[in-house]
């Protein structure tokens, strides 16, 4: 007998049902919430592809008949004739030039990565636009374009693993407590309570002062604070629902808790927690943009957003560095508020029991 594909079949189930149809064309309606969405998903797609878009290595080099990938392969320079058995620097006129005598070299948009140094400024970093560095460069040299492509990488899969693990944590404690209920939710509320009191950014700074902060460490400091925004939403979702006729009726038929919880109360509970996941999302990125502006977050040289206003702040002289930082932000939460609003609006009860007829 073949195996049955339960769970798939439930799971498309789920977004083919006219519930889910409905709700898909709400969002798709309010052409805000829709456009924003398609940006946003095109700006994450090409900054998970940084390197092919910002590098101080060509994509492709074809060098006496003979093809090369630097972007993934480490090649010294005796390989292409030079003198010297450590990594080629492609951006050196002598190594370019022996490899142009005998082949080419394929090189992404911009000739530079997030913490390349240009050494061949026309005037002190950090310099304005020009055609070499279309954004400008830091007070360091680097090209702020490239730390833009890669700045935004890091902060969206910052905030993408963050709310993620929230919700999996926070969602899984307030059902806990709204399905059992008594002293489990009594004491878990005083819990939470006292965990949510604690002052988060003070913790940040002595331990950044113990710790070299980096990703994952601030990840883990952040992921034990923020779980706490969706408990209440969801503990609230399952003691209404677990008094309700459809539960009572899994209980007197022997099924068990966790399956009571994951089949029946949870979709329910899921809808009120969705719409919060696009705010919690944008949160992320203004923590992370805001622990970095102060120094208690990303290690120094990252390419980080908060680091970029910091520099705008010191470099009031430099005001494509302001005005690149400001821009950077705001159209990216922007987005991020816009979809949520469309999301928001997408599973609203008053919207999405009704049949759509137009255009929102």
């Amino acid at each position: 007998m073949p195996a049955s594909p339960a769970p798939t079949s439930r799971t498309a189930k789920l977004f083919r049902s006219p519930l889910a149809q409905r709700r898909w064309q709400i969002f798709r309606h309010n052409r805000r919430a829709y456009i924003s969405l398609w940006i946003f998903s095109i700006v994450f797609i090409l900054s998970l592809g940084a390197e092919l878009i910002a590098n101080d290595k060509p994509l492709l080099v074809q060098y006496q008949n003979e093809w090369y990938t630097p972007l993934w392969h480490h090649y010294p320079e005796t390989t292409f004739g030079g003198e010297f058995s450590s990594e080629a620097d492609y951006r050196d006129p002598y190594v370019a030039d022996l490899i142009k005598a005998e082949g080419w070299m394929l090189w992404p948009p911009i000739h530079f990565s997030y913490d390349t140094i240009n050494y061949d400024l026309d005037q002190p970093a950090p310099s304005p636009p020009s055609a070499t560095n279309w954004l400008g460069t830091d007070d360091q040299g680097r090209d702020v374009l490239a730390r833009v492509i890669y700045g935004l990488r890091l902060s969206i899969l910052f905030a993408l693993i963050l709310t993620l693990g929230s919700s999996l944590v926070g969602v899984t404690v307030g059902a806990i407590q709204g399905f059992y209920g008594g002293k489990i939710d009594l004491w878990g509320q005083r819990l939470i309570e006292v965990w949510s009191g604690l002052p988060i950014l003070f913790l940040l700074i002595i331990l950044s002062s113990l710790v070299t902060p980096d990703f994952w460490w601030i990840l883990g400091i952040m992921l034990l604070f923020s779980w706490t925004a969706l408990v209440d939403v969801v503990r609230a979702e399952f003691l209404r629902a677990r008094n309700l006729e459809y539960v009572r009726a899994a209980r007197a038929l022997g099924l068990p808790n966790h399956l009571i919880m994951w089949r029946h109360m949870l979709p329910n509970a899921m809808v009120a927690t969705l719409t919060f996941l696009p705010f919690l999302f944008t949160g992320a990125i203004t923590t992370l943009t805001s622990l970095d502006f102060l120094g208690f977050g990303m290690p120094p040289g990252a390419p980080s957003l908060g680091e970029l206003v910091g520099q705008a702040k010191n470099n009031l002289q430099a005001p494509w560095l302001g005005i690149t930082a400001f821009l950077t932000l705001a159209l990216l939460l922007t987005l991020l508020v816009f979809i949520g609003e469309g999301v928001r609006d997408a599973y609203d009860p008053r919207r999405s029991s009704q049949p759509q007829k137009g255009a929102v």
